[in-house]
């Protein structure tokens, strides 16, 4: 990694689910868990069926909520609610991780596909409450969700906020692309590496990758 390359930085966006936190803690299995008994509910189908359809709308459209709101018109705000409503005991805080973004210049911001409590949630958990400038959810994307350029653009206009002075954080691959096309460093967290043009750094490590950006 080339620390130089993030010297004109001034804003920091980061995802939620597995990037800030490690992908062992396991939450999105019990959202998942979740969402299929949202769908078996809402649309009449049975669980095989229901994770078909959450599967796909993830893979089609970015996000499940975003396949049930264009296909079946459902309300996101009840979706939301009941699919976040999950045991946080498996996260602990993470003092070195707190320390490296607390040193970043300039600007921090969470830009999540799930929604701001929920995120807020999370971030006190791991003890990364105070930290950012601003915490958005899908609310703020007007409901777009990232891979959408119009989810970027919704809350980058939120947060007036210049995409060739910022760099995003994120565990899954595509959510980068629209980043890289704007101009933005882009860093990919995860246990294995991808390689993509789109993706310029990636790290298994995000709280190391933080502490050898301020050295």
């Amino acid at each position: 990694m080339k620390t130089d390359d993030f010297a004109h930085v001034t804003d920091w966006v980061f995802d939620l689910d597995n990037t800030l936190y490690p992908p062992s803690a396991r939450l999105f299995e019990q959202i998942e868990v979740r969402m299929t008994a949202f769908v078996m509910t809402s649309l009449g189908v049975d669980r095989p069926e229901a994770d078909r359809l959450r599967r796909h709308y993830w893979l089609r459209y970015g996000t499940t909520l975003a396949g049930l709101m264009r296909e079946h018109g459902v309300d996101p705000g009840p979706y939301l609610t009941e699919v976040h409503e999950i045991s946080f005991a498996t996260l602990t805080p993470d003092p070195a991780l707190r320390a490296g973004i607390a040193e970043l210049p300039g600007r921090r911001f969470v830009f999540t596909n799930g929604s701001s409590p929920y995120a807020e949630k999370v971030l006190a958990a791991r003890g990364l409450t105070g930290l950012f400038d601003g915490v958005y959810g899908v609310e703020h994307a007007d409901f777009h969700p990232k891979p959408d350029a119009a989810a970027y653009a919704a809350v980058f206009a939120r947060a007036g906020l210049a995409p060739r002075r910022a760099a995003m954080f994120e565990d899954d691959p595509r959510n980068l692309a629209v980043p890289f096309d704007l101009g933005m460093c882009t860093v990919h967290v995860a246990e294995a590496a991808v390689e993509a043009p789109h993706i310029q750094h990636h790290t298994s490590d995000l709280a190391g990758f933080l502490a050898r950006l301020g050295r």
